[in-house]
């Protein structure tokens, strides 16, 4: 096990250090004049060219990219062209404004998806299993922008239930910071609602009809105990794998929701750092992001390598 930790931990640094180089290409690659983005198009070149010097971004590429390692290492990414203040405290704010959303969303989506997906693996075929495979292929194919705005023009304007702005004031209260963030989280949980309950039911159909199950059966074991202790143990590894995907997935697709409800998070902190050519924020918010969806995977990995004994055995031998 420790070596399959290991192995997994070394994979994860080279991903790591792959994001970084593609960042950097694509930030370099792209046209952009820095100091001219923030001194404006009127400004003497004299004056663009001290404010390229000054940021370094006038450096030779090599110098840049060892850098961007080095910053990437400490995560000490100086501070932020637009802003003036530590890029640490940009992303910091932004982040946790994104877990709070991300969170919500997974709390009301997982337990719901996961007994939908029970239930209907349980009842195969039948109306009950065709209906939920039903609306959760339609819940799926609904980007989360659209829903976020019907449900922000109903909920929000229309019938004044939840405010529309998703970023509570200063000094809420929790119940008050959950009233804002409903209608964005209630967006995500019709997006991914679908998707972890089919993948649910196909790992549940698939634990039910196993020979593990049967042999349980013939021993005399009862439905719950069959369920509790065979089943669901090997049938939501999948679901498992989906769900550290999907979180390291939600904290750089919340782009279009966050601008729809006014709430700067990750997603519009990365869209803005872009259309403003502010590089340190981009690079380190993206970072960020990659580094999110490894570990999130990583504690997949293994916690499906805690769930099945034969997956650890695997891992031993390699």
């Amino acid at each position: 096990m420790a070596r399959y930790v290991t192995r997994r931990v070394i994979l994860s640094i080279i991903t790591l250090w792959l994001i970084c180089t593609i960042v950097f290409v694509i930030v370099n690659v792209l046209p952009s004049d820095v100091g001219r983005s923030l001194a404006g198009p009127f400004a003497p070149q004299e004056t663009v060219d001290q404010i390229n010097e000054r940021l370094g971004t006038d450096d030779p590429l090599f110098t840049q990219y060892v850098r961007l390692l080095k910053n990437t290492v400490t995560f000490d990414f100086g501070d932020s062209f637009q802003q003036s203040r530590p890029v640490s405290e940009v992303i910091g704010d932004a982040f946790w404004r994104s877990a709070k959303l991300v969170v919500l969303a997974l709390v009301m989506t997982i337990p719901l998806a996961v007994a939908a997906g029970v239930f209907a693996a349980r009842r195969k075929d039948k109306l009950a299993d065709r209906s939920i495979v039903t609306l959760g292929l339609a819940s799926s194919s609904i980007p989360d922008f659209v829903s976020g705005v019907v449900l922000a023009y109903i909920f929000g304007v229309l019938l004044g239930w939840f405010p529309v702005r998703a970023l509570a004031p200063d000094g809420s209260s929790l119940l008050t910071q959950l009233h804002h963030l409903f209608l964005p989280a209630l967006a995500l949980v019709i997006v991914y609602f679908g998707y972890i309950a089919r993948i649910t039911r196909a790992g549940m159909i698939k634990a039910l009809d196993s020979d593990y199950t049967r042999t349980a059966a013939m021993k005399g074991l009862s439905n719950r105990q069959i369920l509790n202790r065979h089943v669901l143990r090997n049938g939501l590894q999948p679901t498992v794998a989906v769900v550290g995907i999907q979180i390291g997935y939600l904290f750089g697709s919340l782009v279009a929701l966050e601008i729809i409800f006014s709430y700067p998070g990750i997603g519009s902190t990365i869209y803005n750092a872009a259309s403003r050519k502010d590089l340190p924020v981009l690079q380190a918010a993206v970072i960020l992001v990659g580094i999110i969806y490894m570990l999130t995977t990583l504690a997949a990995d293994l916690t499906i390598a805690w769930m099945n004994p034969r997956a650890r055995v695997v891992a031993a031998e390699q």
